[in-house]
């Protein structure tokens, strides 16, 4: 992880503390799932806006596929 990819998360983070759906805007882009779960959230209260948001930056990929075949499924 270099020092703009450091620097860019701590952005990110500092700006869901204050506004939790634009850290995961900033990350996430504004059509993504992640965003709109954050302002459902964010609505709901803050807390659990500010939690699912940090949540969403420290772990979830911004860049990963939806593959079908990734499923598993139970029967």
């Amino acid at each position: 992880m270099g020092l703009c990819s450091c620097c860019c998360r701590c952005l990110e983070l500092l700006c869901s503390v204050l506004l939790p759906p634009l850290g995961v805007c900033l990350r996430h882009g504004c059509c993504s799932m992640e965003f709109w779960i954050s302002v459902l959230l964010t609505i709901l209260g803050y807390l659990p806006g500010v939690l699912y948001a940090v949540y969403v930056i420290c772990s979830v990929d911004p860049h990963r596929r939806h593959d079908p075949d990734d499923y598993v499924y139970v029967a």
